[in-house]
């Protein structure tokens, strides 16, 4: 064989093997599954020094809260917002009530024995008994909405409350009280700065607890395996 032949073939063995590996570092290279969720779901800053001069910053394009201590940032964290049907509200507001276990009002569960039925409460068939959907770590702050814990999907999602994931809810409703000033609006200054890499969860798409379950003291007491 003479000296090109040999070129060829060398070179053609080069690009197999040049081949082969880069094969396989795709093949372990890690990949984010549904299921899947950061590490820590909220970025902190420091500590709260005075709980009095907080107030709260949401941004509806950016889907993220922002906490500050003045001017000073505390707390960050993506959110699931209200659908085009159900949309978060605008404006200027105050966290107006707190309670941990909360749960809804309009909409959950009918239940008779051992059997449970989702559904709206005006829809509760006669013999059942109602148990509303869960809404752990409740911060009303007007026109029906306010935080909860919650599924924290990357599209408007809810009936215009603002989910927050259920590793960081609690952190929320304990570090913020009743009569902490709430903006919200479609976009904010800090959405460029410190809203720029908000930990994202990846676990919205999990199928949610049974509603036997959900229907139960487990949502709040056994909440890191309980799912809605």
């Amino acid at each position: 064989m003479n000296q090109t032949g040999i070129n060829f073939r060398i070179g053609s063995l080069l690009m197999v093997v040049c081949g082969a590996v880069a094969l396989s570092m795709m093949g372990g290279c890690k990949t984010t599954d549904v299921g899947e969720t950061p590490a820590s779901m909220a970025v902190r800053y420091g500590t709260v020094g005075n709980a009095n001069n907080l107030n709260v910053r949401v941004s509806l394009n950016n889907r993220a809260v922002y906490v500050f201590e003045g001017d000073e940032p505390r707390f960050v964290a993506a959110v699931a917002i209200g659908k085009p049907s159900n949309p978060t509200p605008t404006g200027t507001f105050k966290i107006q009530h707190k309670e941990a276990k909360k749960r809804s009002s309009g909409y959950g569960f009918f239940k008779k024995g051992d059997q449970v039925i989702p559904g709206k409460r005006g829809d509760m068939p006669a013999g059942y008994s109602y148990v509303g959907y869960p809404l752990p770590y409740w911060a009303y702050f007007s026109h029906d909405c306010g935080f909860h814990a919650g599924a924290v999907w990357p599209e408007p999602r809810t009936h215009g409350c603002l989910r927050l994931h259920k590793t960081i809810a609690d952190d929320f409703f304990h570090m913020i009280k009743v009569g902490t000033p709430v903006t919200i609006a479609n976009s904010l200054p800090e959405d460029a700065t410190i809203g720029k890499n908000v930990p994202r969860p990846t676990d919205y798409a999990h199928p949610d607890s049974s509603p036997a379950v959900r229907a139960s003291d487990a949502v709040f007491t056994d909440m890191d395996n309980v799912w809605f």
